[in-house]
C-alpha cells in the first residue's frame, strides 16, 4: 500500500507481527486486526463490516491460543505425562469470542483498539455464530470439562465430530416449532485449523476373513470395506490466564477419492460424485433421525467414525513413547461422554488383536484399565442399543468381538452367580427380547475400570436399579461425580456486573476457586450490598426485556417476577406442569381481579427433536397459552407468558442473569444430574424443584429454607407408579381447580382454530399410567408457588436467600469435578500438582 489508512498504527515486530508481548496494551491488538482486515479478509479496514472485524478480532485472539498451544504440547512431550482423551459425540462450546478474550485477559484491549475503529465490542461479540456442535447438557458439559481441564493444567484432548449442520434452526410459526437447517458454517468459522496432514482411513461394511497360521493360531483380517476418510480439525481451548491452551480434535468426513473420472467421462455426472456425497454425509448433520433404518444406521457410522479416527490419533502420539501396547493404561487414559463412545471397546479389542497381535487376555485387560464411562442416563429406553443385524452389517468384525466378550463375560457371571439363570439374561450384551440388539451401556461398563453417574442420587439409582447386577460383580468401579460448571463462562462472562460486585468484595481468587465465593455469606445482612445486588438483577432483567421485545414482540415488565424453564422440551422434564401452572394462575386471577400476587412473567425456551411428537405439542401448548393469556386486557401485565425461539448457549447467557425463579421440576429419579439448575444458582436464581438430579445436593448445599422442594421423591414416584394410589382422575374430582385446569385444555380454550388440538396431551395427563405424574405432583408444585409468590414480595429477603444460594454453590465448579476425574479415574495430576 503506497498510502495508510489514518487509523492503521505500525505493525508490531517481536516474533511476528500478530503475537503479543507479554503485557500488549490496545494498540498492538489495534495493529493486529488491522494486519487480519487486510490479509485476511482483504478488506480495506476504512469499509471493513461488523463481521470482517469480527474475523479479524478472532483471527487475533486465534495467533495468541496457537502459540500457547505449541508450548502446551510440548511441555507434554517433554514430560511424557499421561494423557486424557475425552470422547463426547457432542460439545456445545457457544461462541468462542468472548470466552477467549476473558481467559487470554485481552477484553479491555479488545474493546479500546475496536472503539478505535468506530465499533463496540458487545455489538462485533453478535456477529459470531453458535458453534453447533451439541444439543442439550451432555454436550454443555463437555464444553464446561474442557475449559477446566484446560484451566487446570489437565494434558488433554477432547474428540468428536465436526458437524457441518447442527440439530435445527428453530423457529415458531402460527405456534408450532419450525425446523430449518442449522447452517453456523455459512461464513466459515476463524477459530478451527484444518489438519489435512492428520488424514486416517475410516472403514465400513464389509467381510470378515478368518485363517489359521502354521502354529494353529486363528487370525482375523476385516476385508472388502467402504473407506471414508476422517480429516481433523482443531478448536482451541484456552485455560484461565495459565498460558494453558488444549485442542478439541473434531473430525470431518472426506471421500477416499473425489470423483469417479470414468463415469464423468461418459457423462454420468451424478454418478460420478455419488460416493464424495455418501462419504461426507456422515458430518453434516448432528443427530440424524433415527426413526428410519438409514438414520439408525448413519449414526452408527458417525458413532464408529470418529471413534475409530481417534484412536489411530491416540497411536501416533502414543507409539512415539516407544512404550509396548501393554503399557498403554499408563499413559493414556479415555473417558466415555456416555454410551455413544462405546464402540470404541470393541475397537480397541480389534486393534490389539487383529492388527498388533497381542492375546485377548492382555487386550482385554489393558482395555479396562483404558476406559471411563461416564453414564447420563436413568431411562432404560434412552439406554442405546443397535440391532445386531444392522452391527453385523456396517461393522462385521467389531459385531464378532462383541459376541466374543459377550461369551466370556457371561462364563464369569454363571461362575459367580452360579444359581440365576435370569441374571445371565439381564446382563448379557444382546438384549433377546423381540429384534435381537447390541446393548451399548452394558459393553461400556464391562469394558471400563470407572463407572460414573452425575449426581449422588443418579449414582445411588444407577448401582440399584439400571445397574444392579454389575454392581453386585463390580462394586469397585461404581463412583459419583457430581457435574458441575465453569464459573468462567457461566459467571463471570455471561454475568459481568454480578461478578464485578462479587470481586469488588472479596477478589477475584473465586473464579478458579469457586469455593472462594463463599466470602460473600456475611454480605447477605447487609442492607447496601442487598440493594446493589438488586440492582445488578435489575439491569440484567432490562437487557433482557430488550432482546424478548425485539425477538418476541411482546412487552414485559422488568420489575415482574422472571419465572424461567429454559431446557430441551421432553416430557420427563415436565414442561408441562409449569404451563399448567400459569393456566390455573390465568383462571385465578380472572376470578379474582384483586388477588394479591406479584406480577410474573413465565420464560420458556427449549428445542424439541423433530420426531418426538409429544413435545412439540407441548410447546404448542405453551404459545396457545401465551396467545390467549398475552391478549387479555383483563389481566393486563400481571402474568405474561414467553416462549423464546431457538434456545442455545448464547441465549442462555442472556436469560440466566436475568432469572428470579428457575423452574427444575423434573419427575424425581428421571433426571440424572442436571447443570442448569447450577447456572442459575449462581447466578441468583433462587430454584423451585423436586428431589431430583443435583436439586438434592443444591439444597444441601443452599440450605432448605433458600430453595423452593416440591413433589414425590424417588422412591414415592416409584412406589405411585406401581399402586397408582391417587389416579389422575380422582386428582381432578378433589381439586376442582385442577379439573378446570385440564377442562380448559379439553375445551379447546387454547386451540385457536383446531379444536382438538390437544386431546392426545390431555389423554396422556389422564392416564393412569402416566410414567412422569404430571397431575400427580401439581397440587404440591401450586401450592409451592404460592410461597414462591409470597417471598418475591419481600424483595429484601427474597435478595438475602439469593445471595446464599451464590455464597453456598462453590462445590458446583466444574474444576471441583475435573480435579476428581483426575484424582479417582484417570490418575493424572493438574498442572500446580505436577509443579511440586
Amino acid at each position: 500500500m503506497s498510502k495508510k489508512t489514518p487509523k492503521l498504527r505500525p505493525l508490531p515486530l517481536a516474533r511476528s507481527r500478530c503475537i503479543f508481548n507479554e503485557n500488549p496494551d490496545f494498540s498492538e491488538v489495534h495493529a493486529a486486526v488491522c494486519h487480519h482486515i487486510l490479509s485476511s479478509q482483504g478488506r480495506d479496514p476504512e469499509r471493513a463490516s461488523p463481521r470482517d472485524i469480527y474475523k479479524s478480532l478472532a483471527y487475533t485472539m486465534r495467533d495468541q491460543l496457537v502459540e500457547r498451544w505449541i508450548t502446551t504440547q510440548q511441555s507434554y512431550y517433554k514430560s511424557k505425562r499421561k494423557r486424557v482423551y475425552y470422547l463426547s459425540l457432542e460439545f456445545l462450546i457457544g461462541r468462542s469470542l468472548g470466552n477467549s478474550l476473558i481467559n487470554l485477559d485481552l477484553e479491555d484491549e479488545a474493546a479500546v483498539a475496536l472503539e478505535e475503529l468506530g465499533f463496540s465490542l458487545e455489538d462485533i461479540r453478535e456477529e459470531e455464530a453458535d458453534a453447533a456442535l451439541g444439543n442439550g447438557g451432555l454436550g454443555r458439559l463437555a464444553a464446561c470439562f474442557m475449559d477446566s481441564m484446560a484451566t487446570l493444567g489437565i494434558p488433554a484432548y477432547g474428540y468428536g465430530i465436526r458437524y457441518e449442520y447442527g440439530l435445527f434452526y428453530q423457529r415458531i410459526i402460527d405456534g408450532h416449532q419450525a425446523e430449518s437447517p442449522d447452517n453456523w458454517l455459512r461464513y466459515g468459522t476463524p477459530w478451527e485449523f484444518e489438519r489435512p496432514q492428520y488424514l486416517h482411513p475410516v472403514n465400513f461394511y464389509g467381510r470378515v476373513n478368518t485363517w489359521y497360521d502354521a502354529d494353529g493360531r486363528m487370525h482375523k483380517a476385516w476385508e472388502d470395506t467402504e473407506e471414508v476418510m476422517a480429516m481433523a480439525c482443531d478448536l482451541l481451548v484456552p485455560g484461565y490466564r495459565n498460558g494453558q491452551v488444549l485442542n478439541m480434535r473434531l473430525w470431518t468426513a472426506r471421500a477416499s477419492r473425489e470423483f469417479d473420472l470414468g463415469f464423468f467421462n461418459r457423462g454420468n455426472y451424478i454418478t460420478a460424485v455419488e460416493e464424495k456425497v455418501r462419504s461426507e454425509t456422515i458430518s453434516k448433520v448432528l443427530y440424524p433421525s433415527d426413526e428410519l433404518r438409514e438414520g439408525q444406521e448413519l449414526r452408527l457410522k458417525q458413532q464408529y467414525f470418529f471413534v475409530a479416527a481417534t484412536f489411530q490419533d491416540i497411536f501416533r502420539r502414543f507409539d512415539k513413547s516407544g512404550e509396548p501396547c501393554e503399557n498403554l493404561g499408563d499413559l493414556v487414559a479415555v473417558q466415555l461422554n456416555d454410551t455413544h463412545p462405546a464402540i470404541a471397546i470393541p475397537e480397541l479389542m480389534r486393534l490389539f488383536v487383529d492388527l498388533r497381535g497381542m492375546d485377548w487376555d492382555t487386550a482385554w485387560r489393558v482395555c479396562v484399565a483404558v476406559f471411563g464411562y461416564t453414564n447420563h442416563t436413568l431411562m432404560p429406553e434412552a439406554l442405546e442399543t443397535w440391532p445386531v443385524d444392522l452391527m453385523g452389517r456396517v461393522l462385521p468384525r467389531h459385531l464378532e468381538i462383541i459376541f466374543e466378550i459377550n461369551r466370556r463375560f457371561l462364563l464369569e457371571v454363571a461362575e459367580r452367580f452360579p444359581d440365576d439363570p435370569d441374571r445371565i439374561r439381564r446382563m448379557s450384551l444382546i438384549s433377546e427380547d423381540g429384534v435381537k440388539k447390541v446393548r451399548m451401556a452394558h459393553l461400556a461398563v464391562i469394558g471400563s475400570h470407572s463407572i460414573n453417574g452425575v449426581a449422588a442420587l443418579h449414582t445411588h439409582l444407577m448401582r440399584t436399579r439400571i445397574f444392579a447386577d454389575f454392581a453386585a460383580m463390580f462394586p469397585e468401579r461404581f463412583n459419583n461425580k457430581t457435574n458441575g460448571i465453569t464459573p468462567r463462562r457461566w459467571l463471570l462472562k455471561c454475568n459481568p456486573q454480578l461478578a464485578a460486585l462479587i470481586c469488588d468484595h472479596i477478589g477475584d481468587g473465586w473464579i478458579t476457586d469457586l469455593e472462594k465465593v463463599r466470602g460473600i455469606e456475611p454480605l447477605a445482612d447487609d442492607p447496601g450490598f442487598r440493594e446493589r445486588w438488586r440492582a445488578v438483577k435489575a439491569e440484567n432483567k432490562k437487557k433482557l426485556v430488550t432482546h424478548i421485545e425485539r425477538h418476541c414482540d411482546i412487552r414485559i415488565d422488568p420489575e415482574s417476577l422472571f419465572d424461567v424453564q429454559v431446557k430441551r422440551i421432553h416430557e420427563y422434564k415436565r414442561q408441562m406442569l409449569n404451563i399448567l401452572h400459569v393456566i390455573c394462575l390465568y383462571h385465578r386471577l380472572l376470578a379474582d381481579p384483586g388477588l394479591e400476587v406479584p406480577k410474573r412473567t413465565v420464560i420458556f425456551a427449549g428445542k424439541a427433536a423433530p420426531s418426538y411428537w409429544a413435545a412439540k405439542q407441548i410447546i404448542r401448548l405453551i404459545t396457545g397459552v401465551a396467545a390467549v393469556v398475552n391478549a387479555d386486557r383483563r389481566i393486563g401485565d400481571r402474568l405474561r407468558v414467553v416462549f423464546v425461539p431457538n434456545y442455545g448457549v448464547s441465549l442462555a447467557e442472556k436469560i440466566i442473569p436475568a432469572a428470579d425463579l428457575s423452574e427444575q421440576i423434573s419427575t424425581a429419579s428421571t433426571e440424572a444430574s442436571g447443570t442448569g439448575n447450577m447456572k442459575f444458582a449462581i447466578n441468583g436464581a433462587l430454584t423451585i424443584g423436586t428431589l431430583d438430579g443435583a436439586n438434592i445436593e443444591i439444597r444441601e448445599a443452599v440450605g432448605a429454607d433458600n430453595i423452593f422442594i416440591f413433589g414425590l421423591t424417588a422412591e414415592e414416584v416409584e412406589r405411585e407408579r406401581l399402586e397408582k394410589t391417587l389416579p389422575p382422575a380422582e386428582i381432578c374430582r378433589r381439586n376442582p381447580e385442577i379439573g378446570e385446569v385440564v377442562a380448559a385444555i379439553r375445551g379447546d380454550v387454547f386451540s385457536g382454530r383446531n379444536p382438538g388440538l390437544f386431546q392426545a396431551l390431555v389423554d396422556s395427563l389422564m392416564n393412569p399410567d402416566d410414567p412422569y405424574l404430571v397431575l400427580r405432583d401439581l397440587e404440591e408444585y401450586l401450592l409451592c408457588q404460592e410461597r414462591v409468590g409470597r417471598l418475591f414480595f419481600d424483595q429484601d429477603e427474597w435478595s438475602r436467600r439469593a445471595i446464599l444460594n451464590v455464597a453456598r454453590c462453590g462445590r458446583f465448579s466444574s474444576d471441583r469435578t475435573i480435579r476428581e476425574y483426575a484424582r479417582d479415574i484417570w490418575g493424572v495430576k493438574t498442572f500446580s500438582e505436577e509443579k511440586k
